[in-house]
């Protein structure tokens, strides 16, 4: 059977988590990650994933691809996956440049950024965490940071801004999910910006449509007609 898009991209979901859990080696993955994107069919993807445990233990199937065929929907989001595990960044700095954060990557609990003359980007959307509260701390001075949040995690905003600000954009922000962590953004901005982005990813984005129309396909079972006796 033909693979589309949306199959592609699960796999490509089962490769990342798996080379952040330590499965698998960076070279294998960036393989494994550039025959996922060539695969036509189901049988050129079943390899790639057969050796690799999903939710609850189970291998991932490519055919229905249902153990993650949710990923990416509010709702089905596993957060006891993505919470726990040794920080890879606790901090970052910039002096006429700029820094970027983005990916799979494990965010401390306490994560400090300054940047002075220049940019910085956190960017927690495909994020895990170390800890299930964590506490990004944002200093500008004449410079901008940018956090990017997923909108089903739960966010408190409350920096001080002397001739700046600190700005919150909630474009997609609704409930935060059960178990979700809480991401505390604070700090200080000097003639500088700190904006906290609410919003999915451009690959979150897909998952969501795609899931919506897999649910707009499926036939109600309330739409049928009775039968005249």
């Amino acid at each position: 059977m033909r693979a589309s898009d949306a199959e592609r991209e699960r796999v490509a979901e089962t490769l990342r988590e798996a080379v952040a859990e330590g499965r698998l080696e960076m070279d294998e993955f960036e393989q494994r990650l550039d025959a996922t994107f060539k695969a036509r069919t189901h049988g050129e993807l079943v390899p790639l994933v057969s050796d690799l445990p999903v939710r609850g233990g189970a291998v991932a199937p490519v055919a229905g691809l249902s153990p993650v065929a949710a990923r990416g929907t509010s709702a089905s989001v596993d957060w006891s996956r993505r919470i726990g595990g040794p920080a890879t960044s606790t901090w970052a700095f910039a002096f006429w440049g700029g820094f970027g954060r983005k990916g799979r990557w494990t965010v401390g609990r306490a994560f400090t950024a300054f940047a002075m003359w220049g940019g910085g980007e956190i960017d927690l959307r495909e994020a895990n965490f170390e800890d299930r509260e964590v506490v990004i701390r944002c200093f500008a001075i004449m410079g901008g940071i940018q956090v990017k949040v997923p909108p089903n995690v739960d966010v408190h905003v409350n920096g001080i801004g002397f001739m700046g600000g600190f700005d919150e954009q909630t474009k997609d922000a609704g409930e935060p999910d059960p178990g979700a962590p809480r991401v505390r953004v604070t700090g200080f901005a000097l003639m500088g910006g700190v904006g906290v982005d609410r919003k999915w990813s451009k690959t979150q984005r897909q998952r969501l449509k795609e899931a919506e129309r897999q649910r707009l396909r499926k036939p109600d079972a309330g739409d049928g007609r009775k039968e005249l006796g």
